[in-house]
This record gives C-alpha cells, structure tokens and sequence, in this order.
C-alpha cells in the first residue's frame, strides 16, 4: 500500500462508509432482505447491520475477500444466482462504473428486486470529470484487483438508461458529502450521486 493509498483508507474510507451508511437508511425499510452486489470487503454492509439489526443482507461479488462480515456468493458479473423477486432492496455502491455494460446489471437487478435499487455511482457531466474520477479509482481500488474500464457516465446517460430498462427514478441525490473540505473541493460535488429506482 502506497502513501495515496493508506490516506485514503484511514481519513477517507471510514467517513464514506459511515456518511453512506446514513443515507441508505433512510431509504431501506424495516426488515428488509437485502442484496449488496459488489459488496467488496463488507465494510458497508456491516455498518448497516450494526445500525440495523432487523434487516438481512447478503452479498455477491466477482472477487472473494477475507472477512467481509456478510454472507458472499461469487458470481459471473452478468447474471444474479438467485430466483425472481428474492429481495426487498439491491445496494450498487460504486459498482456499475466497473462493469463494461451496467445496464446489464441493471436489468438483473430489476429482475430480483421486490421494491429498490439504491445506486451510488458517479457522473462525468463536470469539467475534468473523468481524470478526476480514474484518479480516485486507482486509489481505492487498483490493489484489490478490481477492474477498472473507466465507465462513467453523464447524468443524461444514466436517465436514459434507466427510461430505456422501465426503472423508474425515486430520487435522485448529489453532492453526498463524502469528502471533507478541502478534499471535498476536488473530489466531492456532483461527481457523487445517489439514485433509487424501482422497477415497479
């Protein structure tokens, strides 16, 4: 771990998942089954469940971690192992990014969703978007052996996507506050956002 990479993990990594944390909160209902794909190393979903006992997660991945915390079932990056309408709520934290097609996922997402998609992930609309947001990607994640195809798409394009896949938009949030001033200045704003659509 380089000098970028262990500031990141111990002054910006833990207040994203506590700020995360209590934005999905809010938006995930009582006793809920929910799936966190790309769940990573569990860190999120731990958070939630010590803040949340009465709702069940699991998690999918591409990639098996030591210790996340959760229940984690490999899959093949294109289709969800599990039958329609299994959960109440799909978590996408800054996974759809790093696939080569997220509608992809999106369509299996609204598949297995009883209710919401809740999706953190990134928009590229502002000026020197994209070599901010691959910059922030090789930070946190190049070392984990994650893939990195820089997919990151304008808000229009997410819109569009979610139109042409029958999601509906619930809400849309940026500017998260992810970030602490003055990294906030560089890294935070409307490069974040967090959507909840439904396929319902």
């Amino acid at each position: 771990m380089n000098a970028l990479e262990r500031l990141h993990e111990t002054h910006f990594s833990r207040r994203r998942v506590r700020v995360l944390c209590d934005r999905l909160l809010e938006l995930i209902p009582s006793g809920a089954r929910v799936l966190d794909v790309g769940c990573g190393d569990g860190h999120l979903a731990r958070e939630i469940l010590r803040r949340r006992p009465d709702v069940r997660i699991e998690g999918i991945d591409v990639h098996s971690r030591a210790d996340t915390g959760i229940p984690v079932r490999l899959f093949d990056g294109q289709s969800f192992p599990f039958p329609d309408a299994s959960f109440d709520v799909l978590l996408f934290i800054d996974v759809l990014h790093h696939t080569e097609d997220p509608t992809t996922l999106l369509r299996e997402a609204a598949r297995i969703a009883r209710g919401g998609i809740l999706i953190k992930d990134h928009a590229s609309d502002r000026l020197f978007a994209v070599p901010t947001l691959k910059f922030m990607d090789r930070i946190g994640n190049a070392r984990h052996g994650v893939a990195l195809p820089y997919n990151y798409w304008p808000r229009r394009r997410w819109l569009e996507a979610f139109d042409h896949l029958g999601l509906k938009v619930l809400g849309w949030t940026d500017d998260l506050g992810l970030y602490p001033p003055p990294a906030s200045w560089v890294f935070g704003g409307s490069l974040h956002f967090l959507a909840r659509v439904s396929a319902g």
